[in-house]
């Protein structure tokens, strides 16, 4: 009997994509102008490419899905603010690769307010950039810069008949990343939706695994869910690590067989209408964890359970962070792992040894989503909308002067986190994490 397939979230809308551009416009000059180019199709060899994936600020902003597209912002224009060049119509290459839609398909599904194709690029810039003053544009693309100082070369030509070039280039980017980062609701269901497609995916593997499995076997089992249920796949390259192959923090070969007696380590998360899950357990080959990984693993586990109770308005990611790095710490000292007193160690930072990340990151578009973390010097206050994610992890060396039941595990605990008015929703909640329910459910294989 196949899984069941979850009802999908409904897409953004076009309200809510002219809602962002019109809050981008009203943060700029009235005489600023915005040019934000899309993605392009990427040569995987010869004559194929790689799946397209839109750029994450574009599809923000647009939600258009095509390659080669370029967006203009003009705040104040009568005829229209938002401006988009796409792709032409082509029958015949339709044929080959898909629909297109064209300039009026862009505005008509997309809300765009003009629209043109590409072939028009060149004199139609030129005409709706004379008279802006700044010119916004992502500063690290420099096939735009280049774009840019084209145009405003050409319009300097012009000048003696009136043009007006722009007269200065500006970072459009980190003001489209704080937009981005606190999430509307419509964006809080579809990472709700990549919560459940990941946790999904983790609970089939748990019940699939068994010494002997390739962990790129394993690793089939959970993209085959994420494809199941309607995810464009992997949000990023799915982590599958058995025995100290946990200890490789983006250990992505995913290429050894899991052994009896060890741990696998999974860091995996579904990509949904381009917003991302990420998720990752730890739980053993056989079904059972041993006394030492029990040991272990419950010291991370404690840690990660009351830094999600700290996530809640107006505290600070540092401050998780400091209270991740406490527990973990008395519970190496406890374990033996490491001597000495709490504050003292803390003090000497040993916990490093063995924790060597930070406990959280943004969650969004990107799987380390855009957004500063501090602002004039001070870890940002967390606000409603925010999400994150919660990881500690324990990874022990196989040194000799660590006692023997613990060298070379890796253990890493991860959920997705959305900050709400009353405190925390967590997102990646259909997975199990307790020790006594993750081993009830691989005996249910």
């Amino acid at each position: 009997m196949p899984p069941e397939t979850l009802s999908r979230p409904a897409p953004i809308g076009c309200d809510e994509f002219r809602e962002r551009r019109r809050s981008l416009m009203a943060s700029l000059p009235a005489d600023a102008a915005v040019l934000l180019p899309g993605a392009s199709l990427v040569t995987r060899s010869r004559d194929s490419e790689f799946a397209f994936r839109q750029d994450s600020d574009f599809h923000y902003l647009t939600g258009f899905p095509e390659p080669d597209a370029l967006l203009l912002l003009l705040p104040g224009r009568e005829q229209g603010e938002s401006v988009l060049f796409c792709q032409a119509r082509d029958p015949e290459m339709e044929t080959w690769t898909g629909r297109r839609l064209g300039a009026s398909g862009a505005e008509r599904e997309h809300g765009i307010d003009e629209a043109f194709v590409n072939d028009e690029r060149e004199a139609r810039l030129m005409e709706l950039l004379d008279g802006r003053v700044t010119l916004y544009l992502p500063l690290d693309d420099s096939e735009t810069l280049r774009l840019a100082e084209s145009i405003r070369a050409d319009l300097q030509a012009g000048a003696r008949r009136g043009a007006r070039p722009p007269l200065a280039f500006a970072d459009v980017a980190d003001k489209i990343h704080e937009q981005r980062l606190v999430k509307s609701p419509q964006e809080l269901a579809l990472m709700r939706h990549a919560g459940e497609v990941s946790a999904r995916a983790h609970c089939r593997a748990m019940r699939a695994v068994h010494p002997g499995l390739a962990e790129y076997q394993l690793q089939a089992e959970l993209e085959h869910e994420f494809r199941w249920q309607g995810g464009s796949g992997p949000a990023y390259a799915s982590i599958v690590a058995g025995g100290a192959n946990a200890r490789v923090l983006h250990y992505i070969e995913n290429a050894d067989t899991l052994r009896d007696g060890d741990l696998v380590l999974i860091d995996a998360g579904a990509e949904f209408d381009l917003y991302a899950g990420d998720i990752t357990r730890t739980f053993p080959v056989s079904g059972r964890f041993s006394e030492a990984q029990r040991a272990l693993y419950d010291v991370v586990l404690g840690a990660q359970q009351r830094a999600i109770e700290a996530v809640r308005p107006g505290t600070t990611l540092a401050a998780i962070h400091q209270g991740v790095v406490r527990d973990l710490t008395a519970g190496l000292i406890e374990l033996g792992l490491l001597s000495g007193e709490l504050d003292v160690c803390l003090e000497a930072g040993a916990y490093r040894r063995f924790y060597p990340h930070a406990t959280s990151h943004w969650l969004g578009l990107d799987v380390h989503d855009v957004g500063h973390y501090r602002r004039e010097g001070e870890s940002r206050p967390l606000v409603p909308g925010l999400v994150l994610t919660i990881e500690p992890g324990l990874y022990v060396p196989e040194d000799e002067d660590l006692p023997s039941a613990y060298r070379g595990l890796g253990i890493r605990i991860e959920d997705d986190v959305a900050v709400t008015e009353q405190g925390h929703e967590i997102l990646s909640v259909g997975v199990p994490k307790q020790v006594a329910e993750i081993e009830a459910l691989m005996v249910k294989k």
